[in-house]
């Protein structure tokens, strides 16, 4: 079973970059987007139902801003917009899929780099969410909460983490807040697999960022501790640059 969670800075962005002739060529069974900054009006047939995949979305109310989606080669039992907190909701940030005892959640966490404001909302969401990941692990399901969580939580997930100390994406109280989560029993796939390789998935558009390898580790597959027994092995693409974030792919055993 192989998910890939992809931030996209944009699926009309993304598709001019080749997002949607790579697709078929991977293999997944389900997709997790971020960051669509697109309503449904503004996508294309390919991108509302990409070939041999069904198609989801939670899009953000402001144009242009935000969303999430689910691409799947199954058909789900449900699908589930949004948290039902309407602040939250109203920015497109969540997206859970069923296919019997399996949960595929597509999460875009709130960024606190543009300022105190941005900040003082994506502490807001963290509140909020903790007890929505407590609840969900004890839906007794196995679940995969893929996407752009905007936090680095150890200094091996980013490149510069002695100058970033005071900056959103790696506070204290962010990487706290992490740590927190992953005491409740989630398990970070990636770092289980991998305890020794960074793993950036993003990189800053300014200077060389990219070119240099000075990234961050910020889009994970957090799952539950039966569905992280089955992860076999993980990848982030990197041959063609889409956006910002580069795909992160994860095989599991077993079937969708």
């Amino acid at each position: 079973m192989r998910i890939i969670s992809a931030n996209l800075n944009g699926i009309r962005s993304a598709a001019n970059k080749g997002f949607f002739d790579w697709l078929p060529q991977t293999g997944a069974d389900v997709v997790c987007l971020q960051e669509l900054k697109a309503q449904l009006p503004d996508m294309s047939e390919a991108m509302l139902a990409p070939a041999g995949y069904h198609g989801f979305f939670h899009p953000a109310e402001k144009k242009g801003y935000s969303g999430v989606g689910i691409y799947s080669r199954k058909r789900p039992d449900a699908v589930i917009e949004g948290l039902g907190i309407p602040d939250i909701d109203m920015e497109g940030r969540y997206l859970r899929a069923d296919f019997g005892p399996l949960s595929v959640i597509s999460l875009y966490l709130p960024s606190g780099s543009s300022g105190e404001e941005r900040q003082t909302i994506k502490f807001a969401f963290l509140e909020r969410f903790l007890p929505h990941m407590r609840q969900m692990l004890a839906e007794g399901r196995e679940i995969v909460v893929c996407g752009d969580w905007n936090i680095a939580h150890q200094p091996i997930d980013l490149k510069n983490w002695k100058g970033n100390l005071k900056n959103s994406g790696f506070l204290p109280e962010e990487r706290a807040w992490l740590t927190e989560l992953l005491g409740l029993g989630w398990v970070d796939v990636w770092r289980t697999l991998y305890p020794e390789a960074p793993g950036y998935t993003w990189w800053s558009n300014r200077g060389q960022a990219y070119a240099k390898d000075v990234g961050w580790r910020i889009d994970y597959q957090i799952t539950t501790p039966g569905l992280a027994q089955r992860a076999l092995s993980a990848s982030i693409y990197k041959e063609i640059k889409f956006s910002d974030h580069a795909p992160l792919i994860m095989d599991y055993a077993g079937e969708l």
